[in-house]
């Protein structure tokens, strides 16, 4: 049997996955077209600041799942962080998500908590069945001046879809609260690594049983010398994309000349749907264990990915479904391959979450090996 394991992609999958088979003694190549590792929650110093730039985004590691905040707190000392979002609409700043402190002043009222609660409750639309598409979600959630004034212009640019066309489960992420905890994320366990989550990747992936080849793109003829592949690139690009390609949203970064303290938060949602953009990302205020005079910021576009492009949010809509559910059916069928991650299983997946599934794998992929049986090509199914 030939025991040689390729994993593709040094981001938090592959990282996950050779550590936990270096560790059980089993030797792994990690390739990764990219020159550095760490994947979509890259991060790099700004020369001319100083400012640790998450360069594909925000990134806050948040989870309930104590063995997955064990093990990237091996590899990085976290910083407690709260995620405390704004927005930008209708001519006037508040806090996402919708909580009380939001209901109060967007309607100009001081109520307490249950009250709060009636007032949007009377002003919900009826449930008549289930919520089919986002829209038809937030309008029973919160009502239409909430939903057009917050979620409505926002989703259009991030999906390039009317929240019509988008399903009801998109919108089921974000919280509705009727007390003033603005914390985005209502997880035991949140942080960011201090020396920012390139610099964790990097050394989970030091290990002298781990042999990692930067600037390495996979081709498919590469699959013929190992006797199994742990892939975390996108899965209709292990076919070459022969059925159609799987759509995806992707970002574009427009970076801001500006000095001093731009926007006074980490992240400033724009909900008006003329703003082309998204949001305002002020990357310092990500590390405020820091002091920084000068600042770095970035508007953030959303658009269908292309060619070339990279992909970071698999759509999911009819269409993809229906094309993802013939890739993954040939991909059930294939031996000596494991797809992994969020394009691997073209699902959207926090960091949380692809810390667990990976450790999952690594750990069915020993017992596997084990008892002498074969590794399936999804440990979670993509539909």
């Amino acid at each position: 049997m030939n025991d040689r394991l390729l994993i593709v992609g040094a981001g938090l999958s592959g990282a996950v996955i050779a550590r936990t088979l270096a560790e059980a003694g089993r030797p792994s190549t990690v390739i990764e077209a990219r020159d550095h590792p760490g994947g979509n929650c890259h991060t790099a110093r700004d020369e001319a600041t100083g400012v640790m730039v998450h360069v594909h985004g925000p990134h806050i590691f948040h989870t309930d799942d104590a063995e997955a905040w064990a093990l990237v707190n091996r590899f990085a000392s976290f910083r407690p962080y709260r995620n405390r979002v704004k927005t930008t609409a209708a001519g006037a700043v508040y806090s996402m998500p919708i909580n009380l402190h939001t209901i109060n002043q967007f309607f100009g009222r001081t109520f307490a908590p249950g009250e709060a609660r009636q007032f949007i409750a009377a002003r919900a639309e009826p449930a008549t069945a289930p919520a089919r598409s986002f829209e038809d979600q937030a309008l029973q959630m919160i009502g239409r001046d909430l939903y057009e004034t917050f979620l409505r212009g926002y989703t259009l640019k991030q999906w390039g879809r009317p929240p019509a066309e988008l399903p009801a489960a998109i919108l089921r992420r974000l919280p509705l609260r009727f007390d003033y905890d603005d914390n985005y994320f209502a997880h035991r366990f949140q942080g960011i690594p201090e020396e920012g989550y390139t610099a964790m990747i990097a050394r989970m992936l030091d290990h002298p049983l781990i042999g990692l080849e930067l600037g390495c793109p996979f081709r498919p003829g590469m699959a013929a010398d190992f006797g199994h592949v742990f892939y975390s690139g996108p899965l209709d690009a292990w076919f070459g994309c022969d059925l159609g390609p799987l759509g995806y949203r992707t970002l574009d970064f427009e970076r801001i000349e500006a000095q001093g303290d731009f926007q006074g938060c980490a992240v400033m949602n724009y909900g008006d749907a003329d703003v082309p953009w998204t949001r305002i990302t002020e990357h310092k205020h990500f590390a405020p264990w820091e002091r920084h005079e000068a600042t770095v910021c970035h508007r953030e576009y959303s658009r269908a990915a292309g060619p070339g492009d990279l992909p970071y949010y698999p759509v999911r809509l009819v269409e993809e479904t229906a094309l993802l559910t013939r890739y993954a059916g040939r991909a059930a069928e294939l031996e000596g391959v494991t797809f992994v991650g969020r394009l691997g299983t073209y699902r959207y997946l926090d960091m949380d979450v692809t810390v667990r599934e990976a450790l999952d794998t690594a750990q069915a992929f020993l017992a596997a090996r084990r008892d002498r049986r074969p590794m399936p090509s999804f440990l979670r199914a993509p539909l």
